[in-house]
């Protein structure tokens, strides 16, 4: 049989690929692949920082409080950190192909509802059902080219990927800010709509369908809920402590929160199949970076709601200027990751894993000087310089110390964990810093009182980022060097590390 009719009989509609040659990097279906793969995971990626742009625009628009543009953000964050790891393995179970389209399809439908949407309780409803869908396509992204191309082929395919990704984000924040003061903040979730409607019929058309053999056992349905219930119950709790203060609307809601914590980590413990299987934490090296990683990703989620809204509410910049302002940062970790990755596999990571929380940590403080009148090269641009260099040192040797500190059979399992923790961390944290930094309901409406408070929530994502850098120094202590992966070569994602999905 010739290369392509192999590559054709590999290619046909539930065929599993791990039975055949697979595909090739090079050819026409392989080409179709990428596409697919970077279409979908884009409209993710993007989703989860661009409408940080749009924000004071839509408070104007639909008269929102800032708890509202809380949830506008943590209600898309909620169900996507809450259900990441169960999309993974339904497209174990039930074909990643197949659970990819479902969410590439479900996500453009709650982004057509989020565009429509009359009032701010439809919007966060939407943002939610929109953060299912990303946890629907987000892990299957990868997944399927992990899983289809040959395996002499797969890094360089997930290398692409991971670099076209990287583009995506960099241009990101500059079309949302485009698209805010020019049609309107409404078309930041509209854009999503011809997306899906390149990425769907090329994914039915050119992808194969894979699955996992091996899978098997119940779905932990149960434990995706509680961990959901646990984090929204906590959430809003935090949310409305700056209105309503000591009250039982607040108490019973945080009490509830962390008791279904607690029933979450016994239930996971006694199951069968958890989503999260407590034993994984045993290993020493595992829960000392994500510890680090719950300190600098709740860092740099507090950081990235709040700049954009200093940058439009106190310095005056318009939303095309404050998305464009951030793009330093993503540029640098798009030029310099695989470099990064490279001196963490030569020198280990304890250093870099310190050494970046700390030069985050300066950049944040820096930003403190960027207030009413700021000029960006003088005020704004040295502190995203100094942010994105630490960015760029710690990404890539925390993912690369992840996966190395497990055996290659769970790499997918510690990588998910990872990044549903990262997710996790920045929804917290911009939950809490407005109330940690003395930020009211109507502060975004005032740019003395909101320039007061950003410049005091710097001061306390400096201090997580210290207590990362201390944790990483003091608990990281073998030299392990794990493998520079293809998929942080060129990761720009600043609200999460980067997927592995172990073996394909």
């Amino acid at each position: 049989m010739s290369d392509s009719e192999r590559e054709r009989e590999a290619t046909a509609p539930g065929v599993r690929p791990a039975e055949g040659p697979g595909i090739r990097m090079g050819t026409a279906t392989g080409r179709f692949v990428l596409l697919t793969a970077v279409l979908g995971s884009g409209m993710a990626m993007l989703d989860s920082t661009v409408v940080n742009v749009a924000l004071p625009h839509i408070g104007a628009d639909l008269g929102a409080d800032l708890p509202v543009l809380q949830w506008t953000v943590n209600a898309y964050m909620l169900t996507l950190a809450g259900l990441i790891l169960l999309g993974g393995s339904l497209g174990d179970r039930f074909g990643r192909r197949r659970v990819f389209v479902v969410g590439v399809v479900w996500f453009a439908l709650a982004s057509l509802l989020c565009g429509l949407a009359p009032d701010a309780g439809v919007l966060v409803a939407a943002r939610a059902l929109q953060g299912v869908g990303g946890a629907l396509l987000t892990p299957g992204s990868l997944a399927m080219l992990q899983s289809v191309f040959r395996p002499d082929d797969r890094a360089a395919a997930v290398g692409a990927w991971s670099g076209l990704g990287g583009v995506a984000s960099a241009v990101g924040p500059f079309v949302g800010g485009w698209l805010v003061d020019g049609p309107g903040w409404r078309w930041v979730f509209l854009i999503n709509l011809p997306v899906a409607a390149v990425c769907v019929p090329v994914a039915l058309r050119h992808v194969p369908e894979t699955r996992d053999p091996a899978a098997h056992g119940r779905f932990d349905a149960a434990g995706a809920a509680l961990g959901a219930l646990a984090l929204g119950l906590v959430t809003y709790a935090l949310i409305a402590a700056p209105d309503r203060g000591v009250s039982p609307q607040v108490i019973v809601p945080a009490v509830a929160g962390v008791l279904l914590g607690v029933l979450f980590v016994r239930v996971e413990g006694r199951i069968a199949d958890p989503m999260l299987p407590p034993g994984i934490f045993s290993i020493r090296t595992f829960s000392a970076v994500n510890a680090v990683t719950v300190c600098v990703y709740a860092a740099f989620g507090g950081f990235f709601f709040l700049s954009v809204l200093q940058f439009q509410i106190v310095a005056g910049w318009s939303a095309l200027v404050a998305g464009t302002a951030l793009l330093p940062t993503t540029v640098l970790m798009l030029l310099l990751s695989s470099r990064a990755g490279r001196l963490g596999q030569t020198i280990g990571p304890r250093l870099p894993l310190t050494v970046g929380p700390l030069l985050c940590a300066a950049g944040m403080l820096l930003m403190t000087r960027a207030g009413a009148g700021a000029v960006y090269w003088r005020d704004v641009l040295p502190a995203l310089l100094v942010l994105g260099l630490g960015m760029v040192a710690l990404v890539a040797p925390l993912t690369a110390t992840v996966l190395a500190s497990v055996d290659v059979g769970r790499a997918g399992l510690a990588s998910g964990i990872n990044n549903a923790a990262a997710r996790a961390a920045g929804l917290v944290a911009v939950a809490a810093l407005p109330l940690l930094a003395g930020m009211g309901p109507e502060a975004y409406r005032d740019p003395d009182a909101f320039g007061s408070a950003f410049r005091r929530a710097m001061v306390w994502c400096a201090a997580a980022l210290v207590a990362g850098a201390v944790l990483a120094w003091t608990t990281i202590r073998e030299p392990r060097r794990g493998a520079c992966h293809p998929e942080c070569a060129y990761h720009c994602g600043v609200t999460s590390p980067p997927l592995d999905p172990g073996e394909g």
